[in-house]
This record gives C-alpha cells, sequence and structure tokens, in this order.
C-alpha cells in the first residue's frame, strides 16, 4: 500500500512531513482530533483523518463544493 494511499496519517509520518519532532505531531494530532470529535466525528487515537491533515495544512479539499 502506498503511503498517500492511507486513511490516516500517523505521528512519525506527520513529523516526517512537516519536519518537526514526534511529540510535537502527537499534540498537533490531538487537537485535530480534538476538533473532530467535537463536531462528532469518530477519531482514532495517535491518528488523525489524512483528508482533514491536508485541509488543515494544505488547505486543500478534495471535496467538490458547488456554489
Amino acid at each position: 500500500m502506498k503511503v498517500g494511499s492511507k486513511v490516516f496519517i500517523t505521528a512519525e509520518e506527520m513529523a516526517t512531513i512537516l519536519g518537526i519532532s514526534r511529540p510535537y505531531a502527537y499534540k498537533l494530532i490531538k487537537q485535530m482530533n480534538d476538533e473532530l470529535e467535537s463536531n462528532k466525528y469518530m477519531i482514532v487515537l495517535g491518528k488523525v483523518s489524512r483528508k482533514f491533515f491536508e485541509e488543515k495544512f494544505y488547505g486543500v479539499s478534495t471535496e467538490r463544493r458547488d456554489i
């Protein structure tokens, strides 16, 4: 399986992508998971949705929004 095709991103992968420490990546994952959980989404501890990560850090949305 290709790295880009996984549903969740781990702290190790996030640390590598962003050039940050693993403990800081875990802190960011917790913040993102708290936000998701407050919006009634299910979460996985220690991982975060790759799609949500990309939206938060790159402003990329894979969802089509017709206006």
